[in-house]
C-alpha cells in the first residue's frame, strides 16, 4: 500500500476502506463547511458513501488513472488529497484536496499538495501539475500561489455546486517552476 511520511505529524496515506468512516464523521460534523466549495457532502449520507468512493478510488489507483489518499494528522485522518487524473501522454496531473476545518491553519494541506508535487516531477516523470478552484475560494487559491503555481485563466460557468454556478481558477505548474517559488 502506497504511504508517504511527511514528517513526524502528517502522512499519507492510499486510501482504504477502513477510511469510510472517519471521513463519514468529518462530512457529519463539518457538512455545511464542506458544501461551500465541493459537490458531494451533501449526498454523502452513510459509511456506503466513501466505501464506494472508495472502491472507485482504488479501481483508479490500480489503473493508474488516479491517487487518491487520506490525510493522516496526528494518527487521524484530517482530509483527503489526490491526483484527481493522471494523464501520462500529457505529462500532465490534476491535484484536488479537501481539510477539515478542524485543522485549517496548520500547514497540512500545503504540506501534502506539495508532497505529491515533488511526487509527480520527481518520481513520475510528470511535467505539469494542474489545480481547479472556485474563484470565490480564496483559502484554495492562496494555497496554490504560496505553492508557485501560476494563475492561468478563468473557466466561466465551471461547476454546479448543489445550485449555485461557481466559476473556476486554473493554477499550473510546470516542472523546474517549483525551485523558482
Amino acid at each position: 500500500m502506497f504511504t508517504l511520511s511527511l514528517d513526524d505529524e502528517l502522512s499519507l496515506s492510499l486510501v482504504q476502506h477502513s477510511y469510510a468512516k472517519d471521513y463519514y464523521r468529518i462530512v457529519c460534523g463539518e457538512r455545511e463547511y464542506l458544501s461551500e466549495w465541493l459537490a458531494w457532502p451533501p449526498h454523502a449520507n452513510g459509511e456506503a458513501f466513501f466505501e464506494q468512493f472508495i472502491k472507485g478510488a482504488l479501481h483508479g489507483y490500480a489503473e493508474g488513472k488516479s491517487l487518491t489518499c487520506a490525510m493522516i494528522y496526528q494518527g487521524n485522518v484530517v482530509g483527503n488529497v489526490s491526483f484527481n487524473s493522471i494523464s501520462r501522454s500529457l505529462k500532465k496531473v490534476e491535484i484536488g484536496y479537501w481539510l477539515s476545518n478542524e485543522y485549517q491553519g496548520k500547514g497540512i494541506a500545503s504540506r501534502c499538495v506539495l508532497a505529491l508535487v515533488q511526487l509527480a516531477f520527481d518520481e513520475m516523470g510528470i511535467e505539469k501539475v494542474q489545480i481547479a478552484a472556485a474563484t470565490g475560494n480564496q483559502p484554495s487559491r492562496r494555497l496554490c500561489e504560496r505553492l508557485g503555481f501560476r494563475l492561468e485563466g478563468v473557466i466561466t460557468n465551471a461547476e454546479d455546486l448543489n445550485g449555485r454556478i461557481v466559476d473556476h481558477a486554473i493554477y499550473g505548474l510546470r516542472s523546474g517552476q517549483e525551485e523558482q517559488a
